[in-house]
């Protein structure tokens, strides 16, 4: 059973609820490649972190001409 699907199972229970967001939700992240997403679709695979961009490699080939990036051959 995942995680929203018990969560949704006890929300009219308050106690147990509270119980089990304690010992069952999942911890904020400091570090890893689940801290920062895409910042345009959310994804966390493929950042291109170089010069602050913080978009995935889909989003920035879509987007470079308007950031001012060019092609070279």
């Amino acid at each position: 059973m995942s995680f929203e699907n018990a969560k949704k199972q006890i929300e009219a229970k308050p106690v147990k609820l509270a119980r089990f967001m304690k010992f069952n939700s999942s911890k904020p992240r400091k570090f890893g490649k689940a801290v920062k997403p895409c910042r345009r679709c959310g994804k966390t695979e493929g950042v291109v972190h170089k010069y602050g961009l913080s978009y995935c490699r889909q989003c920035f080939r879509e987007i470079a001409r308007e950031l001012g990036f060019e092609k070279y051959q």
